[in-house]
């Protein structure tokens, strides 16, 4: 597999991010998708959750899709199953503001990612946003 998480592009995302739209984020405070974003949350991103099946996670709005997201997006993160990228990153390319990608651990499609960098945004995939954050913070 070719490697789509250089720690280059890894420190980038984590630098450049603020808002960081989280596909997949539960409610329920034993999944992964809540204990990351509540970690990067207390880190200083601003979380917005994306979860058609809830109307707020972590005390934020949730929104069904990408496109209902007001202003900007810096990052969007997934926690969905890697069936589902393809669709994720065809949304993500046609609503245009988000500058870069992350696929969490497992979440794995080489010819989605491929099309995501062909658009110009940078990708990470199959890394964890939190255990990535904590590798290399300064």
């Amino acid at each position: 597999m070719t490697n789509f998480a250089r720690d280059d592009d890894v420190k980038m995302v984590l630098k450049n991010s603020r808002r960081i739209a989280v596909i997949g984020l539960s409610p329920k405070q034993y999944r992964p998708s809540y204990g990351v974003a509540h970690f990067l949350q207390h880190a200083g991103y601003e979380i917005i959750p994306v979860n058609p099946n809830t109307d707020e996670v972590l005390g934020k709005q949730s929104y069904p899709n990408i496109a209902a997201i007001p202003g900007d997006i810096d990052t969007v993160d997934v926690f969905r199953k890697s069936q589902y990228v393809a669709a994720i990153v065809d949304d993500v390319i046609e609503d245009g503001r988000a500058k870069y990608l992350w696929l969490q651990e497992g979440v794995i499609n080489e010819a989605a990612v491929n099309r995501a960098r062909e658009a110009g945004l940078t990708v990470v995939m199959d890394r964890c946003m939190l255990k990535e954050y904590q590798r290399v913070k300064d």
